[in-house]
């Protein structure tokens, strides 16, 4: 995580939004005690939009826990898919 200030953040706005999208990272601005503000890609967003949607069911949180372990044990295995 990439940690900054408001005034460096304004000096060089175009270098920290290069590095959240071009590299994963997620960027802090702190504004004070216990205050900030979060900076991260779209891509980045979505991805925990997606796993948050994933775990708000407690079905989906068993399935994708079980299916966690299978891999970790190595118990899982793979299709191919077919081409229609």
């Amino acid at each position: 995580m990439l940690t900054t200030t408001i005034s460096d953040f304004r000096k060089d706005i175009k270098r920290y939004l290069n590095q959240v999208t071009e590299n994963f990272e997620t960027l802090l601005i702190n504004r004070g005690k216990n205050n900030g503000i979060v900076i991260m890609s779209l891509e980045e967003y979505n991805s925990l939009f997606a796993t948050n949607h994933e775990l708000s069911s407690k079905t989906n949180k068993k399935r994708l826990d079980s299916a966690i372990k299978k891999l970790k044990n190595g118990s899982s295995f793979s299709k191919e898919l077919i081409d229609e």
